[in-house]
This record gives C-alpha cells, structure tokens and sequence, in this order.
C-alpha cells in the first residue's frame, strides 16, 4: 500500500516551487534550473547542468555544491530519511549520493529526495529549508564531452568527404583511392565500435555499471523471463568472464511506467550495494541509463522460499531449520552488523531465494530504509505486503527494525507448517488465520496437529515447539515485546531460552 500523490508535478510542474501571492499561484525554479517553456511556468523546470552520473567514480562528488533555499520543500521523491543529525551532514550526504538531487533539512531532520521534483512549495511559514545540488563549473559537465564528441564526428565525416571527392576527380587512382578510403573509414568505425565504457565502482560499493546494451546482450534480448511482479520482471542472463566461462545473474528490469520505481531503485542500491552477507543475495551491479532501471543480481538456481515451501513436496524439516537459521542470521546482519542498520520491510517467502545449498539468501530491497547507528527508527508510508505487515504501520508510530521481526514471525509459522498465511479453503474456520491457529494449537498443547502429515516435525516436537514460540513472540502486537533478531538468532541456536507471554492479544491485526 502506498500514499498516492498528485499526478504530475504539482500545479507549477517537474522541479519547480508554487508560491502563493495575494491568493494567485506563482511559479519559480529554484537555483541552478531554468524553466521548460519561458512561455509557460506552468510546464515545470529543467536543470541547467548535467546531473550527477553514477557511472562514474567519487571524484564527479566534488564538482557539485549544495545551494540554500529558505522556506522551501518538496513533498514528494523522499528516498530516505535521518534524524538527530546536523545540516553539514546532511549535505555532504546528499553530494556523495548520485542519486540524490535534493536534501530537504528542518531541526535535524534530513529528507533525500530523486528526481524529478514533484509538488514544491515555498511558504513563509515553513521553518525548514532545501539544499540543491548544482554543478559547479558547467564546463566540466558531460555535455561539453558531448560537444567534442559532435566535433569528432564532423571530422570523421570530412574524411570521408575528402576521400569521396579525391575518388571522382583521379581516375588514375580508381583503384588505390576506394580501398585506402576503406581502411580509413573502417579504422575510424571499428575504434568507435570497441569503445565499451568501462566497469566502474560507485562510491563506497564494489557495484558495477552496465551499460543498456551490455544487459541486452547478457540476457539475449531479455528471453528467458524468471518471474514477474506489479513492478519489475526478473530475467535470467550471462555475464562473460576473463577465463571464458560464463556466469549467471538475475536481471531485474524496473518498469518504467509504474510510479515510485526510481525511488525503489535508489532504495534497493543504497541498501544492499553495501552489504555483504551469505545470508543476503548479492547484488552484481546496475543499469542507470535513460529511462532504464535495472539490478543485476548473482542467479539463485533453486528460486524461492514461496516455491521450495508451498509446493507439491513438503521439504525436510532439516532443510527448513536450516533455511529459518539463515533467514535469522540474515536478518541479524542487516539490523546490528551494518554500517548502515538496514529495514527491510517486505519479508516474505517470495522475497526469500535459495542457492545451489538450499542457503536462505534474502533479496528484494526495494522497499527497505537505511538508518544510521545511532538511529533507531524512521516515519513513513506503509510499505511491504499483506499479511506480512506489522500493526505500527496502520497506527502512525516510528517503525523500527520490530517490523522485519514481525514478519519473520508470520514467515517462521508457514515455514513450520508448509501453509500459507491464510487458506480460505481450510476444513474448519479457526484454522483460516495460521497465526491464530498457531497460538490455539500452542494453548490447548494441540501442536500435532499443525503438521498432520509430517512425521519427521512430530518426532521432533520440542524442536517444533521452541520454534512455534518464537514466532508468537515474533508477532506481539506491541513491538517493544518484540525480541531483537540477535534474541531471535539465540533463541533458534539454543542459547537462550524461549518464554512466551500469557496471551498475545491481538497480534493478528494485519495477519489477512
């Protein structure tokens, strides 16, 4: 679920700021961008430079500043957001984000914001300010590469017109001129075809960027399509490599039309572009190019958690210990052992894949937050899927790390039970809602007859019983009776005790 802004721009359009003078709208760009239509302020802003490229490496950070505006703000294209923070901070964070074109800060808070700008207002009231990201020298942006590019060009063609014109006026050399004018074309054209942009490192991630054409080629013209989601298609590709053999990634392609993706995208790359984990899937690099938006993702070859669990075979219970445990430990890594404490916020089996092992590898980033250390919780609209959800996003309260914990919870009972969530189908009407029907199963000591069919989880029924526990205490409905994914981690290893409060009331409140 997601909070729908205004289509458009806004009344002024792309990147521009609305302010009211005597009760009539008034449209201006903001510093360093000039107006689409001189002729009409209402079309919106463009910039008056080239933005900044994340294809190259973090010395294009340094030909950009941040320029104040007071009283000024965008209400959409937020990507990010810190507290408890200074200004300098967050300017200097906004200059090292290529992603990032504006930072909204107001008594220390900072709000990262993509383009392009939507619904900017400036208001005398408003106590908070903007800093714009303006490139420095305009000399130094790509399009004066551009124009020596258009100049090598008109070179190449006054080659080519020098030798048409030698070819028509000596006959002697009717046979000489056409093949010395083919090998100087053909230089000219096989230099040009072998300049591949190189692989380069964004800063701070060991990422690489591919061009469009390179992912046409890995992925054979996009054939062979792994899966499908409102927002992205996955496909399967081959990256070639320095000893000849090839390796195999997941493609995931943003949808162009669908809004919000660019701020999934920049989500998903600040997130798991610093990470490093068994327990997370490892993301190769990325396609920033046009209208393109794509993640290049190391390929799971036995797909997903939704697919190994809810499938025709019930897999071993060992297997899904081990799954849980990675899972767990994954988890673990992205709250307390990141620079950078990383909410996922849409945990669920689809989001969870399996390596050649049966390894659990989260994925899926596009909807996570980034907070700081010394930062423990965020505001902002609800995100992640049905069923998964925890009840602090209905309520308006800070979300946190609890929210991952939550839906780990909801994920630890279907895998336990090899059930869905929720079976409109189910023999009886209580059995509906698994998470219901876990805890009534867990109070009457009932626990059999969760896996009726499944005599490997009934000979261990301690085992079962420690992992029922954990995921009600999982999804209290107060997150502060939430254990941390570290106790969680414990709890799974037996290293700490499972204790579960009397009755988790309520703790299914967005269990549908």
């Amino acid at each position: 679920m997601s909070i729908l802004q205004p289509k458009g721009g806004g009344t002024c359009g792309f990147n521009s700021l609305c302010k009211h003078d005597q009760g009539r709208p008034v449209c201006q760009c903001p510093p360093g961008y000039t107006y689409m239509d001189p002729d009409d302020m209402l079309k919106g802003c463009k910039p008056n430079f080239a933005p900044q490229s994340c294809d190259e490496a973090s010395s294009e950070s340094d030909l950009f500043y941040m320029q104040e505006m007071q009283n000024a703000y965008w209400r959409a294209n937020e990507y990010d957001k810190f507290q408890d923070i200074t200004e300098d901070w967050c300017r200097q964070t906004c200059l090292a984000d290529c992603f990032c074109a504006v930072a909204g800060f107001r008594t220390g808070n900072c709000w990262l914001k993509g383009g392009p700008l939507l619904n900017g207002r400036i208001d005398a009231n408003y106590s908070g300010k903007v800093l714009i990201k303006i490139r420095k020298d305009k000399s130094t942006s790509r399009s004066s590469g551009a124009s020596r590019n258009k100049k090598k060009k008109e070179y190449d063609s006054t080659l080519i017109v020098v030798g048409s014109v030698l070819l028509s006026s000596l006959g002697v050399l009717n046979f000489i001129l056409p093949l010395i004018t083919y090998m100087v074309v053909s230089r000219i054209y096989s230099r040009k075809a072998k300049v591949i942009p190189p692989y380069r490192v964004m800063a701070g991630m060991n990422l690489k960027c591919f061009t469009y054409e390179e992912i046409k080629d890995a992925t054979d013209k996009f054939k062979e399509e792994l899966g499908r989601g409102a927002s992205a298609t996955v496909f399967k590709g081959v990256l070639a490599s320095d000893n000849g053999i090839g390796k195999c990634v997941a493609v995931k392609s943003l949808d162009s039309k669908v809004r919000g993706n660019d701020l999934e995208f920049n989500a998903e790359v600040s997130a798991i572009g610093r990470t490093s984990h068994r327990n997370l899937v490892q993301l190769l690099g990325f396609c920033n190019e046009g209208e393109h938006r794509m993640l290049v993702y190391e390929f799971m070859s036995n797909g997903s958690l939704a697919s190994f669990v809810f499938g025709e075979s019930r897999p071993k219970w060992c297997q899904r210990r081990h799954i849980v445990l990675g899972i767990a430990r994954g988890l673990l890594y992205m709250h307390e052992e990141c620079s950078s404490q990383i909410v996922h916020c849409d945990i669920k089996p689809q989001n969870i894949l399996l390596d050649d092992s049966f390894t659990a590898r989260i994925a899926d980033f596009g909807l996570a937050k980034l907070l700081r250390m010394d930062q423990t919780r965020t505001t902002t609209g609800i995100r992640g899927t049905k069923g998964y959800v925890a009840p602090e996003w209905f309520k308006n309260l800070p979300i946190t790390v609890k929210v991952d914990v939550y839906s780990f919870g909801i994920l630890l009972l279907e895998i336990i039970c090899c059930r869905k969530k929720y079976e409109k189908d189910a023999e009886v009407e209580n059995q509906m809602i698994l998470a219901d029907w876990a805890y009534d199963c867990y109070k009457n000591r009932k626990l059999h007859l969760l896996f009726p069919n499944d005599g490997e989880a009934k000979e261990d029924i301690k085992e079962m019983e420690k992992y029922v526990m954990i995921a009600i205490r999982c999804i209290e409905e107060d997150p502060l009776l939430r254990p941390t994914m570290k106790n969680v981690t414990l709890m799974l290893e037996g290293n700490v005790e499972v204790s579960v409060t009397p009755d988790p009331s309520s703790f299914t409140t967005s269990a549908l």
